[in-house]
């Protein structure tokens, strides 16, 4: 019964995110979701932006030649990869491989958030994503588990 709410919340929770510039209050959210909003909000919205809409210019190098920060909402590629991936990423940071240094753009959050912590952040970035993405995320991640 539990996966069955859990996956009627994430397909109709989006639906009901706040369309302007604030935090997505979602009436009803369980609470590992408001956690991840809440880790998201604090570690993640400064690059990826508060609904998930990443950086200005996010598919043309900076000036330092990076990449800027992806959008996590549908128009991004987040939704491509496994959770197993995603959880990688978020531990160990990430570098895009077409960057012309070799920092991290990406920090890596292994030290500041906990297992669980990165799984919340995993499960609220589905909340960004359509039904089809959703779908098409967890056939990536069938065979590859996160931590």
């Amino acid at each position: 019964m539990t996966k069955w709410i859990w996956l009627l919340v994430l397909l109709v929770v989006p639906a009901f995110a706040v369309a302007s510039g604030g935090s997505r209050v979602i009436e009803g959210m369980p609470a590992d979701l408001i956690e991840g909003q809440r880790i998201y909000e604090q570690y993640c919205a400064a690059c990826h932006g508060l609904q998930g809409e990443g950086a200005a210019n996010w598919q043309k190098p900076d000036e330092k030649g990076e990449m800027p920060a992806p959008p996590h909402d549908e128009s991004g590629h987040t939704w491509r990869h496994s959770d197993a991936m995603l959880f990688r990423m978020i531990a160990e940071g990430w570098r895009h491989p077409f960057n012309k240094s070799d920092r991290l753009t990406m920090p890596a959050f292994r030290d500041i958030l906990t297992d669980e912590e990165i799984r919340a952040v995993i499960d609220y970035l589905r909340t960004f994503w359509t039904g089809e993405q959703r779908l098409y995320q967890q056939t990536e991640s069938q065979d590859m588990p996160s931590n």
